[in-house]
């Protein structure tokens, strides 16, 4: 195992972080790479954390949702989900439905 000076990336170190770490990734050090590797997997769950919330607010359906990422909409459900349940919906008490009722809105159940 190599564990000495475990090499570290940020992607969002400075304006051109995510060219380096593309970079990084094509390294011949296998650190390098493999921490650009991790950066790489942090940056997009991040991206897809925002997405899926932006779509729900868009009122996009869990199943439109898993089909844009090529997932079952189960699978974003349960990965996602709980973000809407610590966010309130502020037009749910008005029209008398919560974020559940929503989840289901086009006829298919979550």
């Amino acid at each position: 195992m190599h564990d000495e000076g475990k090499p570290t990336i940020d992607p969002n170190d400075g304006a051109s972080g995510g060219d380096q770490v593309a970079g990084a990734a094509a390294s011949s050090d296998p650190g390098v790479g493999l921490a650009a590797i991790r950066a790489l997997r942090t940056l997009a769950d991040r991206l897809e954390d925002v997405q899926v919330a932006n779509a729900r607010s868009h009122g996009w359906s869990w199943q439109a949702i898993a089909e844009v990422l090529q997932v079952s909409r189960q699978a974003v459900h349960q990965k996602h989900s709980f973000r809407e349940g610590a966010r309130p919906d502020k037009g749910a008490a008005a029209r008398g439905t919560d974020s559940a009722d929503e989840a289901g809105k086009d006829g298919n159940h979550v």
